[in-house]
């Protein structure tokens, strides 16, 4: 069985090569929480997530023979990257199978750390099974994502990190996919310091550990897709399921909503580009699915690989749920003066205008009628209400768009 001796031992070997992260306080979401709120950085590790510090603890482990026959791995990206740049400092063939829907930006920089890409499967589940195969195909030694005790106690490292840099935490707020960063991380503290709680986030779409924990044994489930990619892993490993079930106090799930608008959160107030899956943390505390009032909280945020193309599909999900972006559709007699009254009504209630469509030409048209299609800035949910109410008033039917 692992102990904290294995992940101090893993500590020397990491810090050759990962970075020390921040753990940054943040006094906006300390004030919106009303606890102490310390994010721990990993978006700023080497690779963008801490992936790479169970990958390179792990191949620091294999014998000369196991070096030379290669590794493979399978992930949804950020493993990917992890494995793949520890096996490039370590001068080892790497190949890496990842499903054929993972985000471009972390399949181009698993290329470019020098690794074998082959992209298989619709889900990580998928890449995985065509892994395994591989492996014994080609007699590579596998590198598990999760499932195994050398990464375990390499992701485990982030917990001695936070015991040094917050002694008096009291509340540690962890993402979890396959349950390796939160099992590691748990051990980690528990065992020296029982009285600190650990907390782990899911994706309502893909609550495996839940699930599993509710079962009372690894269970597999559905999953429709999620933005937090990083943790839709269907089945949690056996070794982390019963790490996460001896050690981590609650796990909670939150809503794709609340993941987008927390993305959007960090990036516009704290200035940090974080994916779904790192989001998943703050997420929980902002929308009161624990309640760790008046605590000293360290919030792991996991990585920072956002596919740059889904940037601004982030940014317009976000501002949606915040209620600061509105489009609708309209109808209205096609006569002059129509577009501007309605434009001076808008004007009129503060909304900021920022694209507007005119058609003559529609099936939902009829004649002597033009289609309007406006998007607009508006300031929060009561504002769009204030809009809706207005626009009804003045005789206007229309539709939301978004």
């Amino acid at each position: 069985m692992l102990s904290q001796e294995d992940i101090k031992t893993a500590r020397q070997v990491v810090s050759t090569i990962a970075h020390m992260t921040p753990l940054d306080f943040s006094h906006t979401y300390s004030t919106l929480i009303g606890s102490d709120i310390y994010l721990k950085l990993e978006n700023l590790q080497k690779t963008g997530s801490f992936k790479i510090r169970g990958a390179y603890n792990k191949l620091m482990s294999l014998t000369p023979t196991e070096r030379k026959r290669g590794v493979v791995a399978a992930s949804a990206g950020n493993h990917a990257q992890g494995v793949a740049y520890s096996s490039s400092q370590a001068q080892i063939n790497c190949t890496v199978v990842m499903p054929e829907g993972a985000p471009l930006a972390k399949v181009e920089a698993t290329k470019n750390y020098g690794a074998n890409v082959i992209l298989h499967g619709h889900t990580f589940d998928e890449a995985l099974a065509f892994a395994e195969q591989h492996q014994q195909q080609t007699g590579a030694v596998f590198i598990h994502a999760f499932d195994d005790p050398h990464v375990i106690a390499g992701q485990g490292t982030i917990g001695l990190e936070i015991l040094e840099q917050l002694p008096d935490v009291d509340s540690i707020v962890c993402p979890i996919g396959g349950g390796g960063l939160i099992a590691g991380i748990a051990l980690a503290v528990k065992q020296t310091h029982p009285h600190v709680k650990v907390y782990g986030v899911q994706a309502a779409q893909c609550p495996s550990m839940l699930s599993s924990l509710k079962a009372q044994q690894p269970v597999q489930v559905t999953t429709e897709g999620t933005i937090a990619d990083g943790i839709a892993v269907k089945k949690p490993g056996k070794l982390t399921f019963d790490l996460v079930q001896q050690y981590v106090d609650d796990v909670v799930a939150v809503s794709e909503d609340e993941i987008s608008r927390t993305m959007l959160y960090l990036l516009e107030r704290s200035k940090l580009l974080v994916e779904g899956s790192g989001a998943v943390g703050l997420a929980a505390l902002l929308n009161g699915k624990l309640n760790l009032k008046r605590q000293k909280v360290a919030v792991i945020i996991s990585g920072g690989n956002v596919d740059i193309t889904f940037i601004s599909r982030m940014i317009e999900l976000g501002l949606v749920e915040a209620g600061r972006y509105l489009s609708i559709v309209t109808i209205v007699p096609d006569r002059p003066g129509n577009l501007s009254r309605l434009l001076t009504l808008l004007a009129k209630l503060k909304a900021n205008v920022i694209s507007v469509n005119h058609y003559r030409i529609s099936p939902r048209l009829k004649p002597g009628q033009t289609e309007i299609e406006i998007a607009m800035e508006t300031r929060n949910h009561e504002h769009i209400k204030e809009i809706e109410n207005e626009l009804a008033a003045n005789g206007y039917h229309f539709t939301k768009k978004v």
